[in-house]
């Protein structure tokens, strides 16, 4: 997928600008605080049908106005629209057709985004690292997202009777929540699972190279699925369940285990560590992506593929700051990485041209450079 113009209009501090794109490298130049990240944050937004940052659309928009417009122009005769008054709710349009259902929006743009945020995967709660699986999935597969939003009213339904103080839940309609808890969780759990073993070794593959080989990373998957069936497991601690209020067993605990050199890296691990960690797990999801898109994998009985419905092209990579607390070494390999031909268009922001130079002097790429100051780019 290629972004060949980009209009964004109150985003953020971004006013109003307009942007002519490379389809290899765009580069954007500027302080901390000056807009650059905003700019991907705009990419990413047209993408997902929300930002990056917040959940929040009305904390988009411009502060002193009630409206923001993003459109994106796309090389494969896209056009994609959104607008939003404050205390409305937004508009998606595809082809200056809105769509019913923002879902079906997920998975048309594939992109992947690395940024400084990124270091929650490790340093944050399970959540963050379910999205991760999430993000890619649903990329790739409607029933997924399906799926997921199905578990997740039943888990809320269930939540609020376990809540009830006024009275004792029903267990005729408490098990019918776990049924539908059960039946759900286990087809995303299958889906996670086949994700995270295809990735392990494009993960592990990408940290050797921008580390060196100096350590060593692992990655697992770990769910109450693997206790046994989804719905004993998670009726046979209702009453627990009842004395805290919430449900204690199911896919929205599950967790990804992180390692350095067979030790807990969010214990052992340093800023360039970790930073180098983020770095090669979202080249790798980069990587799943496009070889997904290129070949579906095979489905179990009954299971829809993980690259099920939709096919994509090559995904849009977001460079978010990526440079800052690693080491000379660990730079020039991820230079090197992202000159390679195996990527599609890059968009990339640093405070320091250097860095920018040094990937630009590895071949004769098609480029474009901005300076983004105050929310102003040339």
């Amino acid at each position: 997928m290629v972004l060949e113009r980009l209009n964004i209009i109150n985003y953020k501090n971004i006013r109003e600008a307009t942007l002519d794109l490379s389809p290899k490298f765009n580069c954007f130049i500027g302080q901390n605080g000056a807009g650059k990240t905003n700019v991907l944050d705009a990419i990413y937004f047209l993408s997902f049908c929300h930002s990056a940052q917040t959940t929040q659309d009305s904390a988009v928009v411009h502060h002193d106005e009630d409206f923001f417009v993003l459109e994106g122009d796309y090389a494969e005769g896209l056009n994609i629209y959104c607008g939003m008054k404050r205390g409305t709710k937004k508009h998606f349009k595809r082809n200056k057709k809105e769509y019913k259902r923002l879902s079906e929006h997920i998975g048309l743009i594939p992109i992947v985004l690395i940024s400084p945020a990124d270091t929650l995967l490790i340093e944050g709660g399970s959540e963050e690292r379910r999205r991760l699986m999430d993000v890619v999935i649903a990329q790739l597969d409607h029933p997924y997202i399906e799926a997921l939003n199905r578990y997740n009213k039943a888990l809320q339904q269930r939540n609020a009777m376990l809540r009830n103080e006024d009275q004792e839940p029903d267990p005729d309609v408490l098990a019918l929540f776990e049924e539908q808890m059960a039946h759900e969780g286990e087809l995303i759990y299958e889906k996670r699972s086949r994700f995270v073993s295809d990735l392990i070794p494009l993960f592990q593959q990408f940290y050797e190279i921008i580390s060196g080989g100096h350590e060593q990373v692992s990655l697992s998957y770990t769910s109450h699925c693997q206790r046994g069936p989804l719905l004993e497991v998670i009726q046979r601690d209702r009453m627990k369940d009842r004395a805290v209020g919430y449900s204690l067993h199911g896919i929205h605990r599950d967790d990804l285990e992180i390692l350095l050199n067979g030790h807990p890296m969010r214990r052992e691990g340093s800023q360039g560590q970790l930073k180098t960690f983020v770095i090669a797990l979202k080249l790798a999801q980069f990587e799943f992506l496009k070889r997904s898109n290129r070949a579906p994998q095979p489905a179990a009985e009954d299971m829809t593929p993980i690259s099920g419905g939709l096919q994509s092209p090559t995904p849009i990579l977001l460079l978010d700051d990526i440079f800052d607390k690693l080491d000379a070494h660990r730079v020039e390999q991820i230079i090197q990485l992202v000159a390679g031909d195996q990527f599609g268009q890059i968009f990339i922001t640093d405070t320091n041209r250097d860095h920018l130079d040094q990937i630009l002097s590895q071949g004769h790429f098609d480029h474009k450079l901005f300076h983004v100051k105050d929310g102003e780019i040339v």
